[in-house]
């Protein structure tokens, strides 16, 4: 017990270095990360797309400023490390009810709208990971159609 307590003094102190408030469990981590590779799977990660990110982090897990940022700074790593999609979404779908793995669906659109550019590669990405979600053809195209009407600028 004292040692744990000395580690966990040891890990604020050194460096300004302090334990991360997301485990590696986290499904907000598998979220995030998830959405870092909608982000980033047409090869770029526009301004945009940062900005969008970083909103609906905040809204959807009721986070601040600065726990989103560590967040997403988590997240990118993961996603770097990562292989495949399973990993996220797994956790996901452990995790989420429906509504909640349909809403995960929504994100991705709305990140992948936020340039206002559609790839095949982000479409690809997202039928995909509706899939193993569980999110069936008919939601995923409704819910794109929502999230592109929403994103129409006038």
């Amino acid at each position: 017990m004292l040692d744990a307590l000395r580690k966990l003094i040891a890990d604020f102190t050194e460096e300004g270095h302090h334990p991360s408030r997301f485990a590696s469990d986290d499904y907000r981590l598998a979220a995030c990360a998830l959405l870092v590779h909608t982000a980033t799977i047409d090869g770029a990660f526009s301004d945009a797309e940062r900005r969008r990110l970083h909103t609906l982090v905040m809204q959807r897990f009721r986070l601040d400023d600065e726990a989103a940022d560590e967040l997403i700074t988590e997240a990118v790593e993961v996603e770097r490390r990562s292989i495949d999609l399973f990993q996220f979404t797994s956790r996901l779908g452990r995790t989420l009810d429906e509504a909640g793995r349909a809403r995960m669906v929504e994100m991705m659109w709305q990140i992948v709208y936020a340039d206002g550019n559609v790839t095949e590669f982000e479409d690809n990405l997202i039928w995909r990971a509706a899939d193993l979600l569980g999110v069936s053809r008919e939601e995923r195209i409704a819910l794109r159609d929502r999230v592109a009407a929403g994103s129409v600028k006038a």
